[in-house]
């Protein structure tokens, strides 16, 4: 199966896309640009606005706009009137991280991580955003951390070391605890690196391989089951789109690839799609303190 352009983005770093219901549009980050990016299907049009420093991710929140993962700080983004409002700083103390991937958990929640920007030590963490507005520690020891992702009964919590090539599975038995982590899959050298991590309908984990020119569909269990290929080598993360979920949307980035190898691959960077075997979920919306 081979991905088709969606979307013309040539982003530096496209990264974290989400599905957003209330305008039927994808939504996704552009970290090495630093922006935020809307792409709306039906019409072909793009909206975007500038961050003042790199987005690692964004999540919709309940009561309208978006929770932003910016360097340094959890931010509220208000895309009407383009304004950023603080939420939470995170890691004042680690200069030389960033936040990374995120998501939302099924009570609503923001779950995210932190990663070395060298990308040499393993100094960022997973965090989950409390009721009070207060960034609790979950996990550490990770130099890129990546791909968070729930299963459909939330039971199970996916968490990725993209260096080490290493995606872990935890236990989820209470809302706010993990347990029983241990390694679902360890993704070969010549594969590429794992990405973000989206789960579909059937509980199916599909993972974009960075310099591995592909997106992997995996059971549960950590069984390769189907590969979707692409026009590009920086593969980052799928997001399930459309009326019925099956548009699965694909973000790709350019950045560190040679003259010769944009030339290769003069599509990198931009959105791709495919028509998925199964349905995704809907996307969450994050319920915040402050609302």
């Amino acid at each position: 199966m081979l991905a088709q352009q969606a979307f013309p983005l040539g982003a530096g770093l496209g990264e974290g896309p989400v599905w957003v219901e209330r305008d039927q549009s994808l939504w996704l980050v552009d970290i090495e640009g630093c922006r935020v990016h809307r792409l709306h299907p039906a019409t072909g049009t793009q909206d975007t606005w500038s961050m003042p420093v790199a987005p690692g991710f964004l999540a919709p929140c309940s009561t309208g706009g978006f929770a932003v993962g910016l360097k340094g700080a959890l931010q509220r983004f208000d895309p009407v009137r383009g304004t950023l409002r603080l939420l939470a700083p995170v890691e004042a103390d680690q200069p030389a991280n960033r936040i990374n991937d995120g998501c939302v958990s099924p009570e609503g929640a923001l779950w995210f991580g932190t990663m070395h920007e060298p990308e040499s030590l393993p100094s960022g963490g997973l965090y989950r955003l409390d009721p009070q507005g207060h960034c609790v520690s979950l996990d550490r020891g990770y130099t890129v951390s990546n791909g968070p992702a729930f299963s459909p009964d939330g039971r199970t919590f996916y968490h990725t070391d993209s260096v080490t090539r290493t995606v872990y599975a935890f236990d989820r038995e209470e809302p706010h605890v993990l347990t029983r982590k241990r390694e679902l899959l360890r993704i070969e050298a010549a594969a590429g690196y794992p990405d973000g991590t989206t789960v579909d309908a059937e509980g199916c984990l599909w993972i974009g391989l960075w310099s591995g020119w592909a997106v992997r569909r995996y059971s549960p269990e950590g069984e390769l089951l189907a590969t979707v290929n692409l026009p590009c080598a920086l593969v980052t993360k799928v997001a399930f789109g459309g009326a019925d979920l099956r548009t699965a949307y694909v973000t790709t980035a350019r950045r560190g690839l040679s003259a010769g190898e944009l030339a290769a691959q003069p599509l990198a960077g931009d959105v791709f799609s495919f028509n998925a075997p199964v349905p995704g979920m809907a996307q969450r919306y994050a319920v915040l303190a402050c609302d």
